[in-house]
Formats: C-alpha cells, sequence, structure tokens
C-alpha cells in the first residue's frame, strides 16, 4: 500500500501523518445522484447480496470526494437478518423486526453466524474492493446493544423503553442477548478482515439513550468483547455512538484504537474524556453541510483549529451524511481539510 493510502490507518494508530485523513460515515449512497441512478427500488438487504453492485456503490464516493477511506456498504442487522431472524429495512422507516424479541425463547432466533454460509457475498464484495481500491476499506457491525434495540423494540424507537425494561426486568435474557450479540458482531468483522478490510468500526449508535452507570454495567462488557476479539486481527477498531458524550471514558475502556465523536461535543474536550490513549474520529455536524458551504468551511476550520495538529485525529462528520447534502460541499470539505493540515491555503 503506498505511503499516502497510508494516512488513515496511521492516523487511526496516532503516528504522525502529512495530513488528516477524511472519510463520512453513510458516505455510500445517501446524496449522491449516481447512488440514486444505480439503487433505484428494492431493499438494501436485496442490493448487498449482489457484490459487484455494492462494490460499485461503496467505490463511488471515493472517486467523487477522493476520501482516503472507504467504507463497505452495508447494514447493521445484515448479519442478524441472514440467520433468519426476520428483520428488514424498510424506505423510510429503517430496520423492523417481522417479530420482535421478547422472551428468552426468542434466544433460539439468534444462531451462531457462519459468515462463509450465511454472509458469502459480503466477503466477495470486500474482495473486489481490496483489487479496486488505492485507499483503506472499512468494514463493519452494529454493537450489541444497537442491534437489541431494533430487535426488541422492533423497530427504530425514540425512547427505548422496552429495551431498557428487558435490561432491567430480565438480566438473565438481556445478558445472554448481549453475548449472542457479540459473537455475531465478532464473526462478521473478523470474515470482512479476513477478506481483506483494512479496518473496522462498531456502531454503537443508540447507546447514546444509556446513562453512564448503566452502560458500564449491561453494554460495556459486551462492547468490550468484541473490541478485545478483535484484537489479533491487527487492524484499527474504531467505536462510535449518536448522544454519547457522557460516555466517552468508557467507550475508551473498550480498548478501541479510535473513539467516534459526534458533534455535540467538542473534540478538545473529547480529548480530556478519552485520555491519551486513542485516537479521535469527528465531529462536524452533518446538518451543517446541508446547509452549504460556508457555514461548512467555517465549522471544519474551528475543528481542525481546536485539534491543534495534534496527531491522531481523523476527520467525519459527527453522524452520517443526510439526504439533502450537495456532493460538491462534502468534495470541497475533503480538500479544505486536506490543504489545511498540509499547511497549504485553504478555499
Amino acid at each position: 500500500m503506498a505511503a499516502t493510502s497510508r494516512v488513515f490507518l496511521d492516523a487511526c494508530r496516532g503516528r504522525p501523518v502529512p495530513f488528516t485523513p477524511v472519510w463520512f460515515m453513510r458516505q455510500a449512497g445517501r446524496s449522491l445522484p449516481e447512488y440514486r441512478a444505480l439503487r433505484k427500488e428494492g431493499s438494501i438487504l436485496e442490493v448487498v447480496r449482489r457484490p459487484e453492485l455494492a462494490a460499485e456503490i461503496t467505490l463511488q464516493p471515493v472517486r467523487r470526494y477522493g476520501v482516503d477511506a472507504a467504507i463497505l456498504y452495508s447494514d447493521i442487522v445484515v448479519p442478524v437478518a441472514s440467520i433468519g431472524f426476520g428483520v428488514d429495512i424498510v424506505p423510510g422507516v429503517g430496520p423492523v423486526a417481522e417479530r420482535r424479541f421478547d422472551s428468552p425463547a426468542d434466544l433460539g432466533r439468534l444462531r451462531c453466524l457462519e459468515p462463509d454460509e450465511d454472509l458469502p457475498w459480503v466477503a466477495e464484495t470486500v474482495r473486489i474492493l481490496v483489487g479496486e481500491l488505492q485507499v483503506p476499506l472499512i468494514g463493519f457491525a452494529g454493537a450489541p446493544f444497537t442491534v437489541a434495540s431494533y430487535l426488541v423494540e422492533g423497530r427504530p424507537s425514540r425512547d427505548y423503553v422496552r429495551t431498557k425494561a428487558l435490561m432491567h426486568s430480565d438480566q438473565a435474557t438481556w445478558f445472554a442477548l448481549m453475548d449472542r450479540l457479540a459473537s455475531i458482531a465478532v464473526r462478521s468483522l473478523a470474515a470482512q478482515v479476513a477478506a481483506g478490510a483494512a479496518a473496522v468500526q462498531v456502531f454503537d449508535s443508540w447507546a447514546g439513550a444509556l446513562d453512564p452507570d448503566d452502560y458500564r454495567r449491561f453494554v460495556l462488557p459486551a462492547t468490550k468483547r468484541v473490541i478485545g476479539d478483535l484484537e489479533g486481527c491487527g487492524v484499527p477498531r474504531i467505536l462510535f455512538g449518536v448522544g454519547t458524550g457522557e460516555l466517552l471514558g468508557a467507550f475508551a475502556e473498550t480498548g478501541a484504537d479510535v473513539v467516534g465523536v459526534d458533534w455535540r461535543v467538542p473534540l478538545e474536550v473529547a480529548r480530556r474524556r478519552v485520555g491519551p490513549g486513542p485516537a479521535l474520529q469527528g465531529n462536524l455536524d452533518p446538518a451543517v453541510c446541508a446547509a452549504g458551504w460556508d457555514p461548512t468551511r467555517a465549522k471544519a476550520r474551528a475543528i481542525l483549529s481546536g485539534v491543534g495538529g495534534a496527531p491522531g485525529h481523523v476527520f467525519n462528520l459527527g453522524h452520517g451524511v443526510l439526504p439533502e447534502t450537495d456532493p460538491a460541499v462534502l468534495g470541497r470539505l475533503v480538500e479544505l481539510v486536506h490543504e489545511q493540515t498540509t499547511g497549504g491555503g485553504t478555499t
């Protein structure tokens, strides 16, 4: 791998880099017209089963934006869907379970994931991408809590009442569920790495619904296991959640190499909470990008100024690209971050 293509991986390891690397969560698809033309109709669960198509969608933002890493086009419920739990991704809604998890008997619906048999198309997609890409490929999976929230609630939720009720009322079932989902995440991620993924991100998107005590008691052990079991894979491990400012210290306790930070917490504050070990990733508010170039430029410069050129920073949004975003803004944003962090002028 060429030196410039290793910038993202070196930044994840906290090593000095010639410029700050950039990639965007949900960069594959969402706002790209070429994605909408290619994707058309049908469930994402159908698209990811077509390796050539999934690879092409993954490549589109790399070509357009010049980002320093690609992220596999997939979804966090793909593994549980592949083992027959009964979940689909409904356009405009998100993951919806045909029959939600609500009793110990439902543990039987979460059998061991066998990637070669259950997800052969994922490895094939990764192999295609590794042959095409000049930048690292990020594989990903959902953290146990976030995947559990979809299965227990049955669909996206704002309050996670059922999830928290199960957590507090039936701890034996809760921890068994966490264990099953941790195993599924580890097997999925390990298979992606074996096929060629150079880094992995664990999305605990909805962990911010928990207070620090509940997170440490009911969630941290399983997430720590996912991160720890992947240590031998030798790739950077990123952990990200939304609204997790109060959990950043606990995120660092998982052993993650990189802690993702959403837009609510300045990176200099996040650094104090995380400590000196992990690199940081983030954290421009995606809505600012949808507002146009001038506010995007101002916010991006402020973030980079706050980092102050310290090593161990991967520039990203504080969550995923919004569909309303003008792709030209993201392209200029990549250029600005590269130029400003290599001492060049800005646009």
